[in-house]
């Protein structure tokens, strides 16, 4: 019967899909999905920049609009993760380790919108080094961690 209720009531209302890092302390913490991200960003701006000028045809100017859209995403990915690991993962004994933590990470987090917001190799380049120097901290706190 409560199988039944549960199905009806599926049916019945709308529902979506969530998908996010559960907030249960399970230690499964990984900054390698903002690494490959950041990278995704930096690849698809400057294969923006390689394009010919535009007009020229619809394929191109199709592929235009997927490497913006791609771009686009993996900034935003790039944030969430970015996010998940300064709320959820970093505690306060890494910011004494690590005075700058929440600057680097504001400065990092900034940098995936300004990445959405312009098509720039330099500021690409900070954002796969700013995730990099994330990167590396997450890991000295892991070779530190009981």
């Amino acid at each position: 019967m409560e199988n039944f209720i549960l199905s009806f009531l599926a049916k019945l209302l709308p529902t979506k899909t969530a998908y996010a890092h559960c907030d249960v302390p399970c230690g499964i913490y990984d900054p390698k999905v903002a690494q490959i991200a950041a990278a995704t960003v930096l690849k698809m701006v400057q294969k923006i920049n390689e394009l010919p000028e535009r007009g020229k045809s619809k394929n191109e100017d199709n592929a235009l609009i997927r490497m913006v859209w791609t771009k686009e995403e993996h900034a935003r990915k790039c944030k969430d993760e970015l996010l998940i690991l300064w709320t959820d993962y970093f505690k306060p004994e890494h910011l004494q380790m690590f005075p700058n933590l929440h600057e680097t990470f504001w400065k990092a987090a900034k940098l995936c919108s300004k990445n959405k917001q312009e098509v720039n190799v330099q500021l690409a380049q900070e954002l796969v080094r700013a995730v990099d120097e994330i990167a590396e901290i997450f890991k000295k706190t892991k070779s530190t961690a009981k």
